[in-house]
Parts: C-alpha cells; structure tokens; sequence
C-alpha cells in the first residue's frame, strides 16, 4: 500500500512540474527582454479563435449524433477551453503586462487611448471566457472584432 501511494505522490509531483516548466516555457520572459513580436502575438490570437470556434463546430456536430461519441465530445470541449485560456494568457501577460505603457494623466489623448486600449483587451478577456462556457458563434465573432479593433488601436502612432 505505501509503494502504491509512494508511486502516485511522485507521479502527481511529476506532472505538477510538467506543467509549471511548460508553462514557463510557454510564457514571455518579463525580465524585460526587450525581444517582441507583437504581430506574432496577433497572429497567434487569431488562430487561437480559429481553434475554438473550429472546437465549437465540432461539439454541436458530435452532440447531434444518434449516438455521441462523449470521449470525442470532451476532448473538443478540453481543446476549446485550452486555446480560450492561451488566448487570453497572450492578452493578460504580453500586452496588458508588458506592451501597454501606463502615460500620465496629464497627457489627455494619451490616457485616453491607454483606456482603450485596456478596455478592449478586457472585453476580449470576458469574450474568451464566455467561449469557454458555450458554443455560441457569436463569442468567436465577438473576439474577431475586438481583435481587429484591438490591432488597430494598438498599431495606431501617438500624437
């Protein structure tokens, strides 16, 4: 019994630590590094979308069989949810952590175009994890805009 527990606590401390490393492996530095690639990131939401809206097609399409394949089933509502959460990794720990620079608030049209900013990333934000708890289209479609509108705020010069 005690080789069987001492067996499942080094497994458990294994994967624990499979997925931290990964995890690290997965996330930008925050040193700062100075090494970025914001159009990579875009394009990487972007197929982040695809991924679940293609997940979403695929949940209706197995739910409606005569007889659902439930193990296909959960394995698309677990690839849904895995990209919603890289997706909003990217907007949390890249740009609103890194790329989006707090102005001065003296600095009217620069505030204002910080809170736009942010406040497009937090609507993506609320879009993933709505995508998350559906197969409602609409989110995926809802992300696509605020991504296009995100990309050009973001992309606009200052001045």
């Amino acid at each position: 019994m005690k080789n069987r527990t001492t067996k499942k606590l080094i497994a458990g401390g294994v994967l624990v630590a499979a997925v931290v490393f990964a995890s690290l492996a997965y996330s930008h530095c925050q040193i700062p590094c100075g090494i970025y690639d914001d159009e990579a990131r875009f394009g990487e939401i972007a197929e982040h979308i695809t991924t679940v809206e293609k997940a979403m097609k695929e949940i209706e399409s197995l739910s409606a069989q005569a007889k659902p394949n439930m193990n296909q089933i959960v394995r698309w509502v677990n690839n849904k949810d895995l990209h919603a959460d890289e997706l909003s990794e990217i907007v949390t720990y890249y740009f609103m952590a890194q790329r989006i620079k707090v102005p001065s608030e003296s600095d009217t049209k620069a505030y204002n175009d910080y809170v736009k900013k942010l406040t497009l990333l937090h609507r993506m934000l609320v879009a993933s994890m709505k995508a998350k708890q559906t197969t409602d289209l609409a989110n995926v479609q809802e992300l696509r805009s605020l991504l296009e509108q995100f990309h050009g705020a973001y992309s606009a010069k200052a001045g």
